[in-house]
């Protein structure tokens, strides 16, 4: 789940990160002459979607004669930052709301500009900036079985006030957060009771049974798009946009110039939610390799 990336770690943990393994997804072949200099360390957070992400960001570089290095498949946020910081890793596709919510422990604001202008000034101060958010994001959404949709007329949050109970199925940092059930509780003013399920395939089962009535998934889950469920419209917005945006060390920037920056760019243009999530489920749900799903798209889209 979306807040599982920012689970705390110990201190120590953030020290251990120089001897985390790199967990390639597989180097494409440059189609342009290298430019030279050091390899570009492009690194991702250990769920999907941020593996698929930095792949085409990488593989996209790579097209362009920039050599990159990845480290992939790392961990939280505590354990990325620091590195990000220090220069170690240098490029990051991040998620906007999260980042600073998790990141920095902030309010994030509700708009993709708004949230792009405050990421920017927390990070500056570690010599990191942004490029270009893409109008694909990856959010907690909330999603109920269609038929009790149907049938109680549900299509939004608040629409769970039709119901006499509501039972919210999430991990267990769910219960704690204004974004879940202290939203559902406070904010929706729901009659709402919490049922702590850790992992994301009982949370399924739950809903299916009718054992709980709602819980919440990636947006860009397979999940999300299932004729068997509904998504919920989060109409007072408890939940940040999400919008995908990398984070580029700034020493490297200044380095590559323009053109670098274009080919980010150009990337995170083409890229929206409905494609991200089909990009997960052929991962997730076919089988299929990171790095030939990325090459995939990359070649569809004439990125690579």
């Amino acid at each position: 789940m979306r807040w599982t990336r920012s689970l705390k770690i110990a201190g120590v943990a953030a020290a251990a990160m120089l001897g985390l393994a790199a967990c390639g997804g597989g180097s494409g072949q440059s189609a342009a002459p290298s430019k030279g200099g050091d390899p570009i360390v492009v690194a991702s957070f250990n769920f999907t979607d941020s593996q698929i992400l930095a792949e085409l960001y990488s593989q996209a570089l790579e097209a362009k004669g920039y050599p990159v290095k990845r480290q992939f498949n790392i961990g939280s946020r505590e354990l990325v930052y620091p590195s990000l910081k220090s220069g170690e890793l240098q490029f990051i596709p991040e998620y906007q709301g999260a980042a600073i919510s998790s990141g920095f422990n902030q309010d994030a604001p509700k708009d993709a500009d708004s949230e792009h202008a405050k990421l920017a000034e927390l990070l500056a101060p570690s010599g990191v900036e942004l490029l270009n958010y893409a109008p694909a994001e990856n959010k907690n959404t909330y999603i109920v079985k269609a038929d009790l949709a149907k049938s109680q007329g549900l299509t939004k949050i608040s629409d769970l006030k039709k119901l006499d109970k509501v039972v919210l199925g999430g991990p267990p940092e769910c219960e704690t957060r204004s974004n879940c059930f202290i939203g559902f509780r406070d904010a929706y003013k729901l009659n709402v009771t919490f049922s702590s399920i850790q992992e994301a395939g009982p949370r399924r089962s739950q809903l299916d049974s009718g054992a709980v009535t709602v819980i919440p998934v990636d947006s860009v889950s397979p999940l999300a798009d299932d004729p068997s469920y509904t998504v919920l419209q989060d109409d007072l917005g408890i939940v940040a946009t999400e919008n995908i945006v990398p984070a580029v060390n700034k020493k490297v920037l200044d380095a590559r110039g323009d053109d670098f920056k274009a080919a980010v760019n150009a990337v995170s243009a083409k890229l929206t939610t409905d494609e991200l999530r089909d990009l997960n489920k052929q991962v997730d749900s076919d089988g299929d390799a990171v790095a030939d799903v990325a090459k995939d798209w990359l070649s569809k889209q004439g990125l690579a």
